[in-house]
């Protein structure tokens, strides 16, 4: 074989770009499925869950906590778990489908009063002798009173299957208090963690 013959050969042994893009759309399409199924993540964009939740927070988001879902739909394949008093929850607004990110306040069977922004459930108060610290089975949360407490609940049982979703900064949280209860299918996931916040930089607060 000549000398100039070896360029052409080695070309020809070399994959081409044509022949590589159907393993870059499968890689593609596996992290598309991975991140609509399994986690994910969500930048805070208001002060609704102060303090627990600031402007600008990047969450970790456990797609898996309630069901392992059809990508890109709604269809949950197989049941995970069901949504907890006090988890951090992703939903969509029932009012005009943003995406929004609030506490699991209330479940189904549960008798709820809101007054001056603190809740009870059950007969029983939420928040400790500060008032400003509302303890759930599994961890607590921070409220924000600065602007008061926002409209109060009285007298509420929620249905079976339904949540009521609230922010933690009661006075200024556009939640369930407007929009009403929501479906527990559909919470998208829970937020686990705070895995970046401004002026921190990287962190790992757990929610």
């Amino acid at each position: 074989m000549s000398s100039a013959s070896k360029p052409a050969a080695d070309t020809a042994r070399q994959p081409g770009w044509r022949q590589e893009l159907p393993r870059l759309a499968l890689l593609l399409v596996l992290l598309f499925v991975a991140r609509s199924s399994f986690a994910n993540h969500y930048v805070v964009p208001s002060g609704s869950m102060q303090h627990s939740l600031e402007i600008g927070d990047r969450v970790v988001v456990d797609m898996r906590a309630y069901g392992l879902r059809l990508p890109i739909t709604d269809t949950v394949l197989w049941p995970t778990g069901t949504p907890q008093r006090g988890d951090v929850a992703v939903f969509d607004s029932p009012l005009d489908g943003t995406r929004l990110i609030k506490r699991v306040a209330a479940v189904g069977g549960d008798h709820v009063r809101l007054r001056g922004g603190r809740l009870w459930i059950n007969g029983r108060a939420l928040a400790g002798l500060d008032g400003l610290e509302e303890h759930f089975q599994h961890g607590h949360s921070q409220l924000d009173l600065d602007a008061g407490g926002g409209p109060d609940i009285d007298g509420l049982v929620v249905p079976a299957g339904q949540v009521l979703m609230l922010g933690d900064h009661r006075g200024d949280s556009a939640d369930g208090r407007y929009f009403g209860l929501v479906p527990a299918q559909s919470l998208y996931g829970r937020a686990t963690a705070v895995y970046w916040r401004s002026g921190e930089g990287l962190t790992w607060d757990r929610l």
